[in-house]
């Protein structure tokens, strides 16, 4: 007896020959993976209980999978091009082919906007077809030479470096060293692009989730939610840069002091919050929650003294205040994700 529900099929276990179980395959899937009699399975065991079944003898299909083409015409313009690489990107393929419809030519500006952008932007991929009809991007960086863990530590201390140096342009009102922190916020991105392709590619194929460093498929998901709060994390360092560049006098020591001591409690927060998720520690984490007071206290105070301020430069502090608030609130978020991830380490 056979029942389906979607994708879903359920079949009864036969006993043969005495002592050995069989269990039938369903011809649709024999026939999608181009199966006959003879071919060779692999039969693995999951987490939990579960029972992979992998054909062997399908290697035009992972070929597939690796690989994809982008067609381009004239009218595309670049930035939709590097929209769709950073898709397929993402998706997990290995070799990109960005190729020009109908034997036409890519326009320089777009084999120029899209080099640059591979070159800065995506971890681990180089361009090794370079012609007027068509660009190639491979990923050569396998998992473990660069895990999840260690670009998302990577991040978060690129990151941490950002906002700090964001303030301390602030307090000197420098422009070269904020122009620096908005320049660096392309580092985070590419390392978020990376991170989020690993996590993509490891739900799509489980046996790979141990490859890139993690546990399950739950620390998949808690992780793409902590290197989306990085990745915040740092783009308020930038903001906080981009407010400081239309400052045109220096702060008072009152408010610069208010905003330094809100600035580093809520990046302290955010880097306790970082090592609880590398830790993996429940306790820790929960201790993140009460420093949120520290920081909406010291924000009113800060708010107080920027009314004193003329309103075009106070409309600009407030603006610091937020991303100095928003900064704390992400440090809670990884903090909760982190107590999701370990909350049975404190049950009985």
């Amino acid at each position: 007896m056979l029942e389906t529900r979607l994708n879903e099929e359920t079949r009864k276990l036969q006993f043969t020959g005495g002592s050995t179980f069989i269990i039938s395959l369903p011809i649709s899937w024999i026939r999608q993976n181009d199966l006959k009699r003879g071919s060779s399975i692999k039969l693995r065991e999951e987490e939990g209980g579960l029972l992979s079944i992998i054909p062997t003898d399908t290697n035009m299909q992972q070929k597939r999978l690796d690989e994809a083409t982008i067609k381009v015409t004239p009218k595309d313009s670049s930035d939709s091009i590097i929209r769709k690489t950073v898709s397929a990107y993402l998706v997990g393929y290995n070799i990109i082919h960005i190729k020009a419809e109908s034997q036409r030519q890519l326009s320089a500006n777009q084999r120029h906007d899209l080099k640059d952008f591979s070159r800065i932007m995506l971890v681990g991929t180089e361009i090794v077809t370079d012609t007027p009809q068509e660009l190639t991007l491979q990923v050569l960086l396998s998992y473990p030479e660069l895990s999840v863990q260690s670009a998302l530590r990577r991040t978060s201390i690129i990151a941490a470096s950002m906002h700090r140096d964001a303030i301390t342009a602030l307090k000197g009102l420098d422009p070269q060293l904020a122009k620096e922190v908005i320049t660096t916020d392309n580092e985070v991105d590419r390392f978020n692009l990376y991170v989020v392709r690993q996590l993509k590619t490891a739900i799509q194929n489980p046996k790979l989730i141990r490859e890139i460093g993690l546990q399950n498929a739950r620390d998949c998901l808690g992780y793409r939610l902590v290197t989306k709060s990085v990745e915040r994390t740092a783009d308020h360092a930038a903001k906080i840069a981009e407010n400081v560049l239309q400052l045109r006098k220096q702060l008072e020591p009152e408010i610069i002091l208010k905003l330094e001591t809100m600035s580093n409690t809520a990046i302290s927060m955010f880097e306790t919050a970082m090592e609880t998720l590398f830790k993996q520690d429940f306790n820790l984490a929960e201790s993140i929650f009460e420093k949120t007071k520290d920081v909406i206290s010291i924000e009113k105070e800060a708010v107080i003294s920027s009314q004193k301020m003329e309103v075009e430069e106070a409309s600009y502090i407030r603006l610091i205040i937020e991303s100095i608030r928003r900064t704390a609130e992400y440090a809670t978020d990884i903090a909760e994700i982190v107590l999701n991830l370990t909350v049975e380490s404190i049950l009985t």
